[in-house]
């Protein structure tokens, strides 16, 4: 595809997959990503790949697990609660290094909570989420555009590391229709596995992929391997964006949509001669931590927004070191930060400086 096109995000997301050579789809409608398996529900078969809505959402994670055993790009998406029902299959799948992509556009909670979006699911997705030490690669596209980059590129890393990879999105991003790009995929080669188990047929040693370990030096030694590829990850695949930091004395730290509303507080502030800027972590695991430190060798504040309860606050200050202060504005319940709201808090923020 060589034109732009007017796509909602979960339908942008859906055909990134498939130019990413996404074989397989397994998942359990839950709004508000529902129209990307509606979207694959039509053009899969138009490709001759699989599309399957399975009976429940802990049903569809196990069919990724398997047909990532197989060694085919597989995908699988939902929201808040049916992540939280994947979770056990997760950990399953990151610790038989296996590689395969997970979307979650997320929703108001806890609980059943609303179909309207948030960021509640920040600890979720970067602290593990199921049972046992591992990590996802969680990505935070904050644009349709960035929904398509970021989701051929989740593939991609996927099958570099063997291991399930995160795009974490909201229900606005998934709602929103924006004009996308697609990369030209047309003679793409995808990587061999030859650790997958698609038969012996008598020339190698045959393939066991699996997840229980019952010694406990061999349970040990696997989970030093997991952590030497997340050591890997961690000092190779942070990412991050800036806007306007170099003379900010008021950064401003968000993902995803959040960003996108910051990024006009910030422009509000600055016509008001407020030196505000956004650090904006697109990998939320690994979190780009070294990128904010260097901005807090300078003299300034920094201000979290976040459609949750502070979840990526300790994160920022683990990153600056506690070496400046770190401030938190939130909504929750599905409501949408203004950015009036935000530029009310950076005003505030701005005179408690003055006035200390």
């Amino acid at each position: 595809m060589s034109e732009k096109l007017l796509m909602k995000g979960n339908e942008a997301l859906g055909e990134a997959a498939l130019q990413a050579g996404c074989q397989l789809y397994f998942a359990y409608p839950i709004t508000p990503q529902s129209e990307l398996p509606e979207y694959l529900s039509r053009r899969m078969p138009e490709l001759g790949r699989v599309f399957l809505q399975a009976e429940s959402e802990i049903a569809a994670i196990n069919m990724v697990y398997g047909a990532a055993g197989a060694g085919a790009r597989v995908m699988t998406s939902s929201s808040s609660p049916g992540i939280s029902l994947k979770q056990e299959g997760l950990s399953y799948i990151a610790a038989a290094q296996l590689p395969c992509v997970i979307v979650n556009m997320s929703r108001g909670g806890p609980g059943l909570g609303s179909i309207q979006p948030a960021q509640s699911d920040y600890l979720q997705a970067t602290k593990g989420g199921g049972h046992g030490d591992y990590h996802l690669i969680v990505l935070a596209p904050a644009s349709a555009q960035e929904i398509v980059d970021l989701t051929i590129l989740a593939f991609d890393l996927a099958d570099q590391y063997r291991t399930p990879v995160m795009i974490m999105g909201d229900g606005l991003l998934g709602q929103m229709m924006e004009p996308v790009l697609f990369p030209d995929r047309t003679n793409v080669e995808l990587p061999e596995k030859p650790w997958a188990t698609t038969g012996r047929k008598g020339d190698r040693p045959k393939n066991i992929i699996h997840s229980l370990e019952l010694q406990s030096e061999r349970l040990e030694a696997h989970n030093q391997k997991l952590q030497e590829k997340y050591a890997d990850i961690a000092a190779t695949q942070k990412r991050s964006d800036e806007y306007l930091t170099e003379d900010a004395d008021v950064v401003l730290v968000a993902f995803g949509t959040v960003a996108r509303i910051c990024r006009s507080a910030i422009d509000m502030a600055r016509e008001k001669g407020i030196k505000a800027g956004l650090f904006r972590p697109i990998s939320l695991w690994p979190f780009p931590d070294e990128a904010l430190a260097r901005l807090a060798e300078k003299e300034r504040v920094f201000l979290s927004v976040e459609m949750n309860c502070g979840q990526m606050v300790d994160d920022i200050k683990l990153a600056v070191d506690c070496r400046r202060p770190v401030h938190f504005f939130g909504r929750v319940g599905g409501i949408v930060p203004s950015p009036e709201e935000v530029l009310a808090e950076i005003e505030k923020i701005m005179a408690g400086r003055c006035d200390a």
